[in-house]
């Protein structure tokens, strides 16, 4: 699937229009939030904030793609109307001297038709603007989020509010009744997980892994990511991860290794490839935050010898299964969150520490040759399923990152890639059509 700055500017109620905004008008005060409350970023968001980038610009994307076309004055409504259920989402990011903190803003979102690119930049350190952004084109309604407000999870939970808010505006007499909502209050929503949960003082730090085999190495050009959807049938590709004993997400990661592995010349075989998957850490701890809740896991293999996709997979379920018991989750996400703690870290200035941060990044980096992040099987209310089509999912990334989520019978992935080389994803769509597995790839266009 918003970043920070330090004097933005004011959201007073001056009538200005804002990029991809609407000031709020003076009869709606009340209905929306004011700017009293505030409250610190979450670790993760520390991250995505000191790394942000023109090519990535630590942007999500869900999208919901409707059985008919847009009425875009509808779809208007039906944000200022989700945003009262998902107020967390009415956040600017300032910057403190310590340390970045959400701002409630007063800013409400505008609906256009979609013309840009996909993930857009939605944070400019002097700019006042939302964090988020939704548009249209034809069936499809896109929600764009900056990570630094919410995860895939989060994003996924106010886009369906939307869709569902829309279609009760286009349905009124069908859908009346039909919610989405958890039972979460307010401040469940806007909770940090991560300080909730943390339990106990970890410097022991996670795993270390070697410099993986990053499967491109010239980059587009012009800060240019390439956007690829592919499609296939749950029930052409869910019975071979059965067939082996291995789950879905480890039978795709299994393809994926191969698929890059096919990239490797002979001289770096002795490389690793390693794949970062990000858990959804509500699954281990009763939140019902729409903040970012997540840690991150790998997979990792060194090529040194031939073996089977089935061997593989066998493999990558073996070593994801092991780092997601309850006892390795809670250790990692102590482990992330004790710094926070450590007396020495708290009192140094925030750019000393996000340049500390960014290196880290960097460093990491290196160390992973792509993301696969797994949304799960996505269940919108029954009553309003049928009218939906499909949903897709992209994150922007300086490396492969792929999204995979289920709808509707059907698979669908979406893949970022900052690469001029297409290699990888040629080869894993060509070992799925040799499987007989019947595959449809749609990708935008890129200057090369």
């Amino acid at each position: 699937m918003a970043c920070l700055s330090a004097d933005a500017g004011s959201d007073s109620n001056t009538g200005n229009e804002t990029s991809g905004c609407i000031c709020f008008r003076p009869d709606l005060r009340g209905e929306y939030m004011g700017s009293d409350n505030w409250y610190k970023v979450d670790n993760v968001a520390k991250v995505f904030l000191a790394t942000v980038s023109k090519r990535d610009t630590k942007t999500l994307r869900v999208s919901c793609t409707l059985k008919e076309k847009i009425d875009p004055k509808l779809l208007q409504e039906a944000v200022l109307s989700a945003i009262q259920d998902r107020p967390q989402v009415q956040m600017r990011i300032r910057r403190g001297l310590f340390w970045h903190y959400m701002e409630e803003t007063d800013l409400l979102p505008e609906v256009k038709e979609e013309s840009g690119r996909i993930c857009p930049p939605l944070y400019a350190p002097a700019k006042t603007m939302l964090h988020y952004s939704v548009t249209y084109f034809g069936c499809r309604i896109n929600l764009d989020m900056f990570h630094a407000i919410s995860d895939g999870t989060g994003a996924l939970e106010f886009l369906n509010i939307i869709v569902l808010d829309y279609l009760k505006l286009r349905y009124p007499k069908e859908l009346d009744g039909v919610t989405i909502h958890s039972g979460a209050s307010a401040d469940d929503l806007s909770q940090d997980s991560y300080k909730q949960f943390f339990e106990n003082m970890n410097l022991s730090g996670s795993a270390s892994f070697r410099k993986a085999f990053h499967p491109g190495s010239i980059k587009l050009p012009y800060n240019q990511l390439q956007f690829f959807e592919i499609h296939m049938p749950t029930d052409e590709i869910l019975p071979r991860a059965k067939e082996i004993k291995v789950s879905l997400t480890s039978y795709i990661g299994a393809l994926w290794m191969m698929a890059i592995r096919n990239m490797i010349p002979p001289r770096k075989l002795n490389m690793p490839v390693t794949i970062t998957l990000p858990v959804n850490l509500r699954n281990y701890y009763p939140s019902y935050t729409s903040r970012n809740f997540f840690n991150n896991v790998n997979v990792t293999h060194v090529f040194d010898r031939e073996i089977t996709l089935e061997e593989l997979a066998a493999e990558f379920d073996a070593s994801l299964k092991n780092q997601l018991t309850e006892d390795n989750i809670r250790k990692q996400m102590d482990s992330f969150e004790t710094m926070e703690y450590v007396a020495p870290v708290r009192p140094v200035p925030l750019f000393i520490k996000q340049l500390v941060v960014k290196h880290g990044k960097k460093l990491a980096d290196r160390k992973v040759s792509m993301v696969l992040s797994n949304l799960g099987v996505l269940s919108p209310p029954q009553e309003v399923a049928g009218r939906i089509d499909n949903y897709s999912t992209f994150c922007s990334s300086e490396h492969l990152f792929s999204t995979m989520s289920a709808f509707g019978g059907v698979l669908t992935l979406g893949v970022s890639s900052p690469y001029q080389n297409t290699g990888v994803i040629k080869n894993f769509v060509r070992s799925l059509t040799a499987e007989g597995v019947d595959i449809s790839v749609y990708a935008t266009e890129v200057i090369r």
